[in-house]
């Protein structure tokens, strides 16, 4: 019985090792509207350990990702990059990490927006 409840319980971390991706890829929206913004993005979400590649478009506003699963996941990678004061549709900045954010990156507000898409 003891040697089934072992054999049993390699059986399933074998199994749960195998399921995680070393290389995993995903795409998430972030908001943001400028150079610096891509900036700080970029560099919040390399400061996940784990996060191989993170680039981000300031046209589609997406966040292309590479990361391995066995290190982190999803959720973390979006909370850091909320702590750094942009959303995700996962995680919301909080106001203060919003507020921390350059005036010229205030993507919350329609008149920077507004003014970026006038620059492009």
């Amino acid at each position: 019985m003891k040697n089934l409840i072992i054999t049993l319980s390699l059986l399933l971390f074998s199994y749960t090792t195998i399921a995680q991706n070393k290389n995993a890829k995903t795409i998430i929206e972030v908001d943001g509207v400028c150079g610096m913004c891509k900036a700080r993005i970029e560099k919040a979400a390399f400061s996940v350990k784990g996060v191989k590649s993170a680039v981000w478009s300031e046209e589609t506003k997406h966040l292309s990702l590479i990361f391995d699963e066995r290190k982190t996941n999803i959720k973390s990678i979006c909370q850091t990059i909320a702590d750094a004061g942009h959303d995700t549709k996962m995680v919301e900045a909080t106001e203060e990490a919003y507020q921390s954010i350059h005036e010229c990156c205030k993507y919350r507000e329609e008149e920077v927006v507004k003014e970026h898409k006038k620059k492009s």
